[in-house]
């Protein structure tokens, strides 16, 4: 009884007889590896923010007698992790652009990076962008083209309201 003849791409991915492993089952653990290595090599060379902020320490040399002013941090602007919230509630567009303002009065000078809106009630997305496009109206300097806004529902909110949670970036720009 004679076996049936194997062609070379049959037994090309696979373990030989040998005990082997064949050509390209190595040429995929070696691109596996080339790419990792390229990965810790892209995460390393990325600085530091943290790093990159002047130590705070005494000078040397006679003291002064008024404080410097604080240098501001340096290094890559990021988005802070705890957003801030206010809630709009109404149908004019008029009375909408007053409580953003109202509510956002308290961060002076803050731009905002990303803005994620909760319509209340099953039309709550159409709502929440309703009020992401009023965004930029009631406060052109805070909420500038470049600000990311999602619109979102809310079943456990009223209809008409909305809950907006701005994610601020860390330094002013």
């Amino acid at each position: 009884m004679s076996r049936p003849v194997r062609r070379v791409g049959q037994l090309a991915g696979r373990v030989r007889r040998g005990g082997r492993p064949g050509v390209v089952m190595l040429a995929g653990w070696l691109f596996a590896d080339l790419v990792l290595v390229l990965a810790l090599v892209s995460m390393a060379d990325r600085p530091d923010p943290l790093a990159a902020r002047p130590a705070a320490g005494p000078s040397s040399g006679s003291p002064s007698p008024s404080p410097s002013p604080t240098p501001s941090p340096v290094g890559p602007r990021s988005v802070e992790l705890k957003p801030q919230q206010i809630r709009v509630k109404g149908g004019a567009s008029k009375d909408i652009v007053a409580q953003i303002n109202k509510g956002t009065k308290k961060w002076p000078g803050r731009t905002a990076a990303l803005v994620l809106t909760f319509g209340g009630s099953q039309g709550g997305t159409e709502y929440a962008h309703r009020v992401n496009s009023l965004l930029s109206k009631a406060r052109p300097e805070m909420f500038s083209k470049k600000t990311a806004t999602d619109d979102f529902h809310d079943l456990g909110e009223p209809s008409n309201t909305a809950i907006i949670r701005i994610y601020f970036y860390t330094s002013p720009r």
